[in-house]
C-alpha cells in the first residue's frame, strides 16, 4: 500500500470514516481537508443498485452543473462547411476535419479535453476512434457531442456540462468543482448533479439505488454521506 503524507494522515484522523454525514457536515470537512497548494477539484464516487453487464441497467448521461467545474476544457470540433465557423464563434479552441484527423492519427496530438462532430464527420472520426476510445474522448450521441448543435454543445461544455457513467464495478465518479468554490457553490452543484443520477435510475434496477455516496478532494480522504437521506431530499 502506498505511503500517505503527513496532511493526509491527519485529514483522516480529524473525523469517523465510518460515519454518514449530511450534505453540508460532509463538504465542510471536505474543504477542511483540502490542504494542497493548488486548488483541489471535488470529486463525487456513487455505489449504484445495477448490474452494469446488462443493457437495461445502464446509467449514463450530462448535466450542465450552475457553477460550472472550475476547469478551462478545451474544445476540440470536427466539422465542414458553415459548422467551423458556428464552432469557432461559440469558443471551440479547435476546429477542423481531415487535417485534425491526421494530427491525432500521426502525432498522437491529443491536447484537448472534449471532442464534438457533426455527424457527417463521424465517418473521418471514425478511423481514429481506436486512439480517441480509450481516452474517453470520442463523440457520441448519448452524451451530446455527435450533434448538427455545435453551437449549443460547445457553450454548454465551456460552461461546465458534465458527463456521468456507470463502469464496470457499478461505480460513477464525477468532478463537480473546485475546493475555491466554497460550500454554497458546491452544495449546488452537487445538489444538481446528484438529481440527475437519481432520475436516470433505469426501471430495471431493483433494491436500493444509492448504495454509498461519498465525496472528496484531490488529495483528501473520501467522505461518506448519508445515501437514503439524499434520495429523501431530491424527493421533497
Amino acid at each position: 500500500m502506498a505511503k500517505r503524507g503527513k496532511k493526509y494522515t491527519e485529514s483522516v484522523q480529524s473525523y469517523d470514516r465510518q460515519e454518514m454525514f449530511e450534505v453540508e457536515k460532509a463538504l465542510e470537512l471536505v474543504l477542511a481537508n483540502a490542504k494542497a497548494k493548488f486548488d483541489e477539484t471535488v470529486e463525487l464516487s456513487v455505489r449504484l443498485g445495477v448490474d452494469p453487464r446488462h443493457a437495461d441497467q445502464q446509467v449514463r448521461g450530462t448535466v450542465v452543473l450552475p457553477h460550472g467545474t472550475g476547469r478551462d476544457v478545451r474544445v476540440l470540433v470536427f466539422a465542414k462547411g458553415d459548422k467551423i465557423a458556428e464552432a469557432e464563434a461559440a469558443g471551440a479552441d479547435f476546429v477542423g476535419g481531415e487535417e485534425l484527423a491526421a494530427k491525432i492519427q500521426e502525432e498522437n496530438w491529443l491536447d484537448f479535453d472534449v471532442a464534438v462532430a457533426t455527424p457527417d464527420m463521424m465517418g473521418v472520426v471514425g478511423r481514429i476512434g481506436r486512439i480517441l476510445g480509450p481516452q474517453g474522448l470520442m463523440p457520441n450521441p448519448k452524451s451530446g457531442t455527435v450533434t448538427m448543435d455545435v453551437k449549443q454543445a460547445v457553450e454548454e461544455i465551456k460552461a461546465g456540462k458534465v458527463e456521468y457513467r456507470v463502469d464496470k464495478a457499478a461505480n460513477v465518479h464525477v468532478p463537480f468543482g473546485k475546493a475555491s468554490f466554497g460550500k454554497e457553490k458546491l452544495h449546488e452543484n452537487l445538489r444538481t448533479l446528484m438529481s440527475e443520477i437519481v432520475k436516470a435510475k433505469p426501471a430495471a434496477s431493483k433494491g436500493r439505488y444509492l448504495r454509498s455516496v461519498t465525496i472528496s478532494s484531490t488529495m483528501g480522504p473520501g467522505v461518506k454521506l448519508q445515501a437514503q437521506r439524499i434520495m429523501e431530499t431530491l424527493k421533497a
